[in-house]
């Protein structure tokens, strides 16, 4: 992949980044996701040269031109995130454009829709530490169906095997029986079913080193925060795993990591 086309790919994905962002806060909020953007504190209608990506968050210096209110970070971070996402999709998928531009076509709108969908979820449930039903059974949907439409990233309709459909429910078993016998203290039932998705779409060997990948960095990140000298979080403070899913199941999906590949790291 050149430069040039890497670099549109990502400028690209800031524009889907920043209508993600539009979903993320007006979602469940009772706000339509069309019509114009406006600031939140002064609702001030936003006009074009502020709804560049990126680019207006860093000539703006992070601050309303009306209200001088503080924009948050997840603007930039959602539209950067998105761009390099579009970035390791089209590198992942470009050996299929090789045979067919419509079958890479078909495998690029898939599978971006899929993850963009992922990212929304992740970034939500960051917010409000709650996965909503409609968002994640409806990505668990697109998964599910992509193990009727896809062999290795090529459309070829097909009947799945045993194994493969029961990807999905032997991952997401594990997070069921956490927040059963927890009762919702240890894990939210919200993560069962954003992995039973993953696994449909990732199958065992390889969700199974997203659960670990997931695992791991939510460690760190937990250790991270509790280390934090303005005590805003404790043990009992409660941290979304939905986003260490998401970013697992990424990592495996684009590097190709399954379950065996990981463990020979250790060995």
């Amino acid at each position: 992949m050149s430069v040039a086309l890497g670099i549109i790919l990502f400028f690209f994905g800031t524009i889907i980044g920043s209508f993600l962002n539009v979903v993320i806060y007006r979602f469940h909020s009772g706000k339509s996701l069309g019509g114009r953007s406006m600031c939140f504190s002064c609702s001030k209608t936003l006009e074009w040269h502020e709804l560049v990506p990126l680019a207006s968050f860093l000539v703006q210096r992070g601050k309303c031109r009306g209200c001088k209110s503080v924009i948050s970070i997840q603007y930039p971070l959602v539209e950067a995130t998105t761009g390099v996402m579009f970035v390791f999709l089209a590198f992942k998928l470009l050996p299929v454009l090789f045979y067919s531009q419509g079958l890479f076509l078909s495998a690029v709108v898939w599978y971006t829709y899929f993850w963009c969908l992922l990212l929304v979820i992740a970034v939500y449930d960051i917010r409000h530490t709650i996965i909503p039903d409609s968002l994640v059974w409806f990505a668990n949907l697109l998964a599910f169906g992509a193990l009727f439409a896809f062999v290795n990233f090529h459309f070829v309709p097909h009947i799945p095997s045993i194994e493969a459909i029961a990807s999905g429910p032997l991952l997401a078993l594990p997070f069921w029986a956490l927040w059963y016998g927890s009762k919702g203290r240890w894990m939210g039932l919200g993560d069962a079913k954003l992995m039973l998705g993953l696994g449909w779409l990732l199958g065992l060997s390889a969700g199974l080193a997203g659960m670990v990948i997931a695992f791991w960095t939510g460690a760190i990140i937990s250790i991270i925060l509790l280390s934090l000298r303005n005590k805003r979080y404790t043990m009992k403070s409660e941290v979304p795993f939905g986003p260490f899913l998401v970013l697992g199941g990424f990592i495996v999906f684009i590097l190709g990591i399954n379950f065996l590949s990981l463990s020979t790291l250790f060995m």
